[in-house]
C-alpha cells in the first residue's frame, strides 16, 4: 500500500504499532502482522471516526458510523451516516467513488461498525460491499446486537473478502457508548452533569446560580446536550430556573440540527409545573414531556396534557420510579438521557445505580454555605463501601474551569 505511515506522528505511531489489535491475537496471526499496513489501518481509520462523529446529535436511535475507501493508497470515496432511515456511511463512500467516476473494485473499506447484513430502514451494506468489488474490509468494532453481531463479518468472508476488526475498537465504542448500552439492554445511557464550585455547590443559599462556569463550559455543555435523546430535570429546577433546555448559541439561536431537538423531560411527582413555564409554553413544547405520579391532581394533568406531553408513572418511596421511567424512555427509543437536576435528582439516579457516566464543571471559586445547594444530595453513602467509585476518569481544562469526566464503577 502506497500510503506513507508517518502521516501518524511521534509517540502515536510508535504507540499503534505496539497495540496489537484483539482481532489478529484471537486469530493466531501474529506471525503475519504486518505494521506498516497495521500503520496504515490506524490512518484509514482514524479518518473514518472523524466522518462520524459529524453524526454527533443526528442519528439515533441509530449509531454514528464513519467510512472511507481506499485504492492504491489513495482514499476515492468518504461517508457517514447522517440521519435514520438515509444511507449508511459505507453506501455513501460508495456513492462518493462513483460520483468520482473511480470504481470501487479492488479497493480497501475502513468503516467504525460492522456493516449491517439485515433488511431494517435500509437495505443490507453487506450486499453493496460485495457487489461493489471490494477486496478487504476494516472495521473498529462488531455489531454489538447480540442478533446481528459478527453476521455481517461471516458473510463478506464467505464472500472471499477479508476481514479485519478491532482497529482503534476503544475509540469506536466511546462515541457510540450510548447506543451500544441501548442495543444491549433497552434502557437510555445516562449521564449526570453538573457545574459547580469547587466545594461542590450548585448555588448560592438564596438559589443564584447564573454563571457559576465559564462561557466555554456553558458552550461545551450545550454540546452535550445537543448529542443526547433527552435532558432531565426536576420539578424543584423548573420552578426556581424556568429553563428552556434547548441546546442553544450563547445568543439563544439553536444549536444544528434544530430539526431534532433532545426530548425534554420533568420529574413532577404532584403536576406542579406551571402552565406560564417555557418548557410548557415555548415554540418546542411538542418536545416537552411531564412525568407526574399516578396520584397527581387530575385538573393539574388534565391542564398540562392540553399543552405538552403527559406521562402517568409509578411512585417508589413517594417519587417517580425511575425504573419504570428509564424502561418507558427506552422503548420510545430514546437511547441517552442527560440529568441535569438538582442534588436531589442527581443523587435519586447515583444511588439507585441508574447512571453511566458522570460530568463534573468545576469553577474555580468556593461558595460555602452549610445551607448552599450541593450538586449530589440525597442521604449519601453510610461508610466507605457504599461510597461510589468512578472508572475511566479523564480531567480536562475548558478556560479557567475543570472538567472530570468519568464512568460509574458499581
Amino acid at each position: 500500500m502506497a500510503t506513507n505511515p508517518s502521516a501518524i506522528k511521534g509517540r502515536e505511531q510508535t504507540d499503534d504499532l505496539r497495540r496489537l489489535p484483539k482481532s489478529l491475537e484471537t486469530a493466531g496471526h501474529i506471525e503475519n502482522f504486518d505494521a506498516r499496513q497495521h500503520a496504515c489501518d490506524v490512518h484509514w481509520m482514524r479518518l473514518a471516526l472523524g466522518l462520524a462523529r459529524k453524526g454527533w446529535g443526528r442519528t439515533s436511535p441509530n449509531p454514528m458510523v464513519g467510512a472511507v475507501l481506499v485504492k492504491a493508497g489513495k482514499l476515492i470515496g468518504k461517508g457517514w451516516h447522517k440521519r435514520a432511515g438515509q444511507p449508511h456511511a459505507e453506501i455513501e463512500a460508495l456513492c462518493d467513488a462513483e460520483s468520482k467516476g473511480i470504481s470501487p473494485e479492488g479497493s480497501m473499506l475502513y468503516v467504525t461498525l460492522e456493516p449491517c447484513s439485515t433488511h431494517g430502514r435500509t437495505p443490507p451494506c453487506t450486499d453493496a460491499i460485495i457487489a461493489a468489488g471490494i477486496k478487504r474490509v476494516v472495521m473498529a468494532t462488531v455489531d454489538p446486537n447480540p442478533r446481528h453481531s459478527g453476521r455481517g463479518i461471516d458473510l463478506l468472508r464467505h464472500a472471499s473478502i477479508e476481514v479485519i476488526t478491532g482497529c482503534l475498537a476503544h475509540s469506536a465504542e466511546r462515541l457510540n457508548e450510548s447506543w451500544n448500552h441501548w442495543i444491549l439492554h433497552r434502557t437510555p445511557w445516562v449521564i449526570v452533569k453538573a457545574a459547580m464550585t469547587l466545594d461542590g455547590k450548585i448555588a448560592t443559599v438564596n438559589g443564584e446560580s447564573k454563571w457559576i462556569t465559564g462561557p466555554l463550559a456553558r458552550a461545551y455543555s450545550m454540546r452535550i446536550r445537543r448529542g443526547v435523546d433527552a435532558v432531565l430535570v426536576g420539578i424543584n429546577t423548573v420552578l426556581a430556573d424556568n429553563p428552556s433546555l434547548t441546546p442553544r448559541h450563547p445568543d439563544g439561536t439553536i444549536l444544528p440540527p434544530a430539526s431534532r431537538l433532545p426530548k425534554r423531560v420533568v420529574l413532577d411527582t404532584h403536576a406542579r409545573t406551571p402552565l406560564s413555564a417555557r418548557l410548557v409554553s415555548d415554540d418546542f413544547r411538542d418536545s416537552t414531556l411531564i412525568v407526574v405520579g399516578e396520584n397527581a391532581p387530575h385538573r393539574r394533568v388534565e391542564s398540562l396534557s392540553r399543552q405538552v406531553t403527559v406521562w402517568s408513572a409509578p411512585l417508589q418511596n413517594g417519587r417517580i420510579d425511575l425504573h419504570w421511567l428509564l424502561n418507558r424512555l427506552g422503548e420510545e427509543e430514546i437511547t441517552s438521557v442527560l440529568v441535569e437536576g438538582g442534588g436531589e435528582v442527581n443523587a435519586s439516579f447515583l444511588a439507585n445505580k441508574l447512571a453511566h457516566r458522570v460530568v463534573f464543571l468545576y469553577a474555580p471559586r468556593i461558595l460555602g454555605g452549610r445551607d448552599a445547594p450541593k450538586s449530589v444530595a440525597g442521604l449519601g453513602a453510610g461508610n466507605w463501601h457504599e461510597v461510589l467509585k468512578l472508572t475511566a476518569v479523564k480531567w480536562r481544562r475548558i478556560g479557567p474551569d475543570l472538567l472530570l469526566s468519568a464512568r460509574l464503577a458499581y
